[in-house]
């Protein structure tokens, strides 16, 4: 390897785990209650996420890409850490796939077509158009959602790019003749499996250090006894993909890397155990030679796609009943928890599922000091607008990663937990938190977004007129209020106050407005500029989004405690249109946050 391929393959690392970030950072953001229920259900047992994890690898042919996309899943808190175990051993199976469609080119003809055709289904061949789609969704697309599908995408592409570079740059190994005289080197099985893993572990594909191997063995040099230790190392080599996708991760993240890499290496010395077991036990009977038999007889690219699914099928065999032992091995290693020993999290505990009243009501908890969270947070964003305090600032954003913590932990649990068999009580609860605790991390997203306008503010010292500041507090106080009556409506289940929240956030609603249309009877006086505008139109927007978000939290207590179901659009509506409490209270808040 020259200096440039060695820089080439570290700008490909680079990329590689810039896009693994960016996509699980878009992930993180985009997904919602119900892609979590999705994959819930996809994975709610380990034979599912088998098959979704064979599924998968077999079409994109990359058990690599497979397993980064499920770390990525496990560090955005998509998927829970126990969910991933069945999709990584489903997919060491899926990629044999590519072996054999490899050896298909050993016999040329139609088959050789064939194999060309289906490499359109590799992730090569269709990530350019994911890049295309993902950036033009950047570009033009106008909802927040449709962005984050972009970055998600973008990032996908931009780590395949990765990938790619990296091989590229290695390439040139595969044709080099000290190369692939190493491989047919090294008899002593140990000696084979440390070649073969550190020989994928740099080309970075067992796919790839598979497809080298039987192009090797086109040669009638290569013995079942050489050829049988590079391919158990080759499947502890592919490892290193996931393992450098997780060195952005959280700690189940590196937990479910783990989890392939001692899949792989269990079955590795399962196998040799196994194989030179049987192999003595043969030649002491006089029933006839393993060994020598492997040694005398060559291998070709059939009998190495042969060899490497037999493999993978006698690991699945021997470790699946074991992966819960391999998941607690994982969790071993890598002690601790993201949320760093938070009490509240800790309480999620999965032996309390099979009792879901008592869930419940550790759900709740945990949510209660979300809201509180969330509420504090609002109410610290916005005293940053009278005096900021770089502290201050910095506890909103750790109270926003706290948030989401809570939130993806409470998410995972509550879809394990909708899946037992449980009360219609329990179960209506069930559906209300899952609905609730998106609202609440929202809430906190927008005091983030109050803390980089206060932060504008300070950097471009911009001053508000007296009359703008009069303005922003009176939006302030009512904002505050409406975030208290929605935290002590949720926390106590107080469906009296929870009424008073609707009108109130009608009232931020118009303030918004009244704002507004005040600040440009300023601009045409010229009492102000469009630069403070800017600023004071993300301020409102950010504020009346947490009254929105308000107004869903309390109308779903309120509906779903009258009904047992969910249609808020429609409730709210007839909750304005009821008449005389709403008005009353719609009037008493206009008159309290009246900017007169």
């Amino acid at each position: 390897m020259s200096f440039f391929d060695i820089l080439s393959l570290f700008c490909g690392l680079a990329l590689f785990l810039f896009g693994m970030d960016a996509m699980g950072n878009a992930l993180k953001k985009s997904a919602g209650n119900r892609l979590k229920v999705i994959l819930g259900n996809l994975t709610s047992n380990k034979f599912k996420a088998f098959l979704l994890g064979l599924g998968v690898t077999a079409i994109i042919q990359s058990s690599s890409a497979t397993t980064v996309m499920v770390v990525g899943f496990v560090n955005s808190g998509t998927m829970a850490f126990s969910q991933a175990t069945g999709v990584i051993i489903g997919a060491n199976l899926g990629t044999a796939v590519t072996a054999w469609l490899t050896a298909l080119n050993g016999i040329g003809g139609a088959a050789a077509d064939a194999t060309a055709l289906l490499s359109f289904l590799k992730p090569s061949a269709w990530m350019p158009i994911l890049a295309v789609i993902g950036i033009c969704m950047i570009m033009f697309g106008k909802k927040e959602k449709q962005k984050d599908l972009g970055m998600i995408l973008m990032g996908f592409a931009v780590l395949m790019v990765g990938m790619d570079t990296m091989s590229d740059a290695v390439s040139c190994l595969s044709e080099s003749p000290e190369f692939r005289n190493l491989m047919t080197l090294f008899s002593n099985p140990l000696v084979g499996v440390l070649v073969g893993t550190v020989l994928t572990a740099i080309v970075q594909s067992s796919s790839a250090s598979v497809g080298i191997l039987q192009a090797l063995s086109s040669t009638g040099v290569i013995s079942y006894s050489t050829a049988i230790p590079i391919i158990l190392g080759q499947n502890i080599g592919t490892c290193i993909t996931a393992i450098l996708s997780s060195l952005g991760a959280n700690k189940n993240g590196k937990r479910t890397a783990l989890v392939h890499l001692y899949f792989n290496i269990f079955g590795v010395a399962a196998w040799i155990s196994v194989y030179y077991a049987l192999g003595f036990i043969l030649r002491s009977t006089g029933t006839f030679d393993l060994f020598s038999m492997a040694e005398s007889n060559t291998i070709n690219m059939w009998g190495i796609a042969g060899i490497h699914t037999l493999f993978k099928l006698f690991s699945i065999i021997v470790l699946m009943p074991l992966s819960k032992h391999l998941e607690k091995l994982a969790v071993s290693s890598i002690k601790g928890s993201d949320n760093k020993g938070d009490k509240y999290t800790a309480m999620l505990d999965d032996i309390l599922l099979d009792t879901p009243s008592i869930a419940i009501e550790r759900s709740y908890t945990v949510a209660n000091e979300m809201s509180h969270i969330a509420s504090k947070s609002i109410e610290n964003a916005m005293q940053l607008f009278t005096k900021y305090d770089s502290k201050l600032s910095d506890s909103v954003m750790e109270d926003e990663s706290k948030v989401d913590i809570y939130e993806d932990a409470l998410g995972s649990y509550l879809v394990k937990l909708s899946s037992k068999s449980m009360s219609e009580s329990d179960d209506h609860d069930v559906s209300k938190l899952l609905y609730i605790i998106g609202d609440f991390e929202r809430i906190s997203d927008h005091a983030v977004n109050l803390v980089e306008s206060a932060q504008e503010i300070k950097d471009k010292n911009l001053t508000f007129s007296d009359q703008a500041i009069n303005e922003l507090s009176v939006m302030f106080a009512a904002v505050g209020e409406i975030v208290r009556v929605t935290e002590e409506s949720f926390i106590n289940l107080d469906f009296k106050s929870a009424l008073s929240v609707e009108p109130l956030e009608q009232v931020v609603d118009d303030l918004k407005e009244q704002i507004r249309l005040r600040h440009i009877a300023r601009l045409q006086k010229v009492e102000c500029t469009i630069e403070h505008g800017f600023v004071l139109s993300d301020i409102l927007t950010n504020l009346e989004r947490v009254s929105d978000h308000c107004s869903n939290i309390a109308g779903c207590l309120l509906e779903m405690s009258q009904k047992s179901s969910l249609d808020l659009h429609n409730y709210l509506s007839e909750l304005k249109k009821d008449g005389t409490a709403y008005d009353e209270l719609y009037k008493e808040y206009s008159s309290k946050y009246s900017l007169s």
